[in-house]
């Protein structure tokens, strides 16, 4: 999917106080301590659990829940640490040709790294669909980038 679903892109970036080294690592391996469940886009309906990457570029990024089970969200389709990161996004109603691709960037700023999330093919998902919860393209957008803002910051807090 990459460079598709360019008009429905979601659009991000955060400076954080760490290289982009540790950046990297924060989002990679630490992802269960920053990420935060939101009922509003769970993976699965009614479910949300703890987030982590099994690493390496055939690694997974996958929800794990209390009674053991996973989910796996998308395989990684690029991990180059520290500098990008590629995964496939999709939650547990999508039908097997709908899924979304989770592109991020750590590039240094100074003595900062500039986390830059993009994420990109909401416009192959239908505006009816449970993931859209009924909104237009541009207003589910917007929603979804202010999640991810919350998202960011919590790695900023915790890189």
């Amino acid at each position: 999917m990459t460079q598709q679903g360019q008009a429905s892109r979601v659009l991000l970036a955060i400076r954080v106080n760490a290289t982009p080294a540790r950046a990297f690592a924060a989002f990679t391996e630490e992802i269960g301590q920053w990420w935060r469940p939101n009922g509003l886009f769970e993976f699965r309906r009614g479910r949300s659990g703890v987030l982590s990457f099994e690493p390496g570029s055939n690694g997974r990024l996958i929800e794990t829940y209390e009674d053991g089970t996973i989910f796996v969200i998308g395989e990684v389709r690029l991990w180059e640490p520290p500098r990008r990161l590629v995964v496939a996004w999709r939650q547990e109603s999508f039908s097997p040709d709908q899924s979304t691709e989770l592109h991020v960037r750590f590039e240094e700023a100074g003595e900062q790294t500039r986390v830059t999330v993009e994420h990109f093919g909401w416009d192959t998902i239908p505006q009816r669909h449970a993931a859209r919860h009924g909104f237009p393209l541009g207003a589910f957008q917007l929603r979804f980038a202010e999640w991810w803002q919350v998202m960011l910051r919590n790695l900023r807090d915790r890189a």
